[in-house]
């Protein structure tokens, strides 16, 4: 029976190292104020929150047959998300290097290798039989634009300048996209530039100064952020847009959407895992 959502991209096996403050570019000591290692990824952040707001979820995403692949797979099933394993030589790692400010510096240990056709083609099925694809800066993402019927696609550009080329099909192909402010000034003239292209949405995340959204016919809306004890900034775009699409399922205008969308990024925010059924599972192994 077909998804209501289906996720497709990455997920990661990721080793989380908190520091008094990110290394200088000079050779030196620093000591780690805590470690510990966590399921990562944005389409796995993505799943995992759309299925504990109980959204009919389903997730493509590459994974090697290697123990790295085992523990991100365990850990989606632990979150009640339906994993399909595309199969890749090895899985994609992270280590990350975190302050409690929030700062981060993300090392890629390992990336996926490219999916093959018949793996893209099943994946392109799948979506076509979804009443919404979101599709995550991948290979996996690449090969599936074009090939997903009348689905529409919502898209992540995560920290996009405006004018980066991988990004360029990807929004060409979404009828709503989802940023955030690393890389702009402005975040309105961002959006709207995306929606020149073809979106009728365009959402841009703000950490602690909120959110904001644009429509194709100029109208903005805006959200405070949630205030929230952080702990770990990782994954908190992608829950946000998990709450922000499961709220608009549930038939929510913007206003509210953006606001279900602080509120999940706050649930991220507050725990050193994903979610924090994540956390609860970890404890039970400390």
């Amino acid at each position: 029976m077909p998804s209501r959502v289906i996720v497709a991209g990455p997920s990661a096996w990721n080793h989380l190292i908190l520091l008094d403050r990110l290394p200088e570019p000079v050779p030196h000591m620093q000591f780690a104020e805590r470690e510990w290692h966590a399921l990562g990824g944005t389409s796995a952040g993505k799943a995992l929150h759309l299925a504990s707001l109980d959204v009919d979820v389903r997730l493509r995403t590459p994974l090697g047959a290697d123990t790295d692949g085992d523990r991100v797979a365990d850990a989606l099933v632990l979150g009640r998300v339906v994993v399909d394993r595309v199969p890749s030589e090895r899985t994609e790692r992270h280590v990350n290097l975190m302050t409690v400010a929030g700062e981060r510096v993300s090392i890629y240990v390992s990336t996926p290798s490219p999916p093959a056709e018949e793996d893209v083609a099943a994946a392109a099925a799948a979506v076509a039989d979804a009443e919404i694809a979101v599709i995550d800066l991948s290979d996996l993402g690449a090969a599936l634009l074009g090939r997903c019927g009348e689905v529409p696609l919502w898209v992540d550009l995560h920290d996009y300048d405006g004018s980066a080329a991988f990004h360029e099909p990807f929004v060409r192909a979404a009828d709503v996209v989802f940023m955030n402010d690393d890389k702009t000034d402005d975040p309105w003239a961002l959006m709207e530039s995306c929606l020149r292209r073809g979106p009728r949405l365009a959402v841009c995340t703000r950490g602690a100064e909120g959110a904001v959204a644009l429509t194709s016919s100029g109208t903005r809306h805006g959200v405070e952020a949630t205030a929230a004890h952080v702990v770990d900034t990782n994954g908190a775009g992608d829950a946000f847009m998990a709450g922000f699409l499961a709220a608009t399922l549930s038939g929510a205008c913007v206003d509210s959407a953006l606001s279900a969308g602080a509120n999940q990024a706050r649930i991220a925010i507050e725990s050193p895992h994903m979610h924090p059924v994540l956390s609860v599972e970890a404890a039970s192994h400390s």
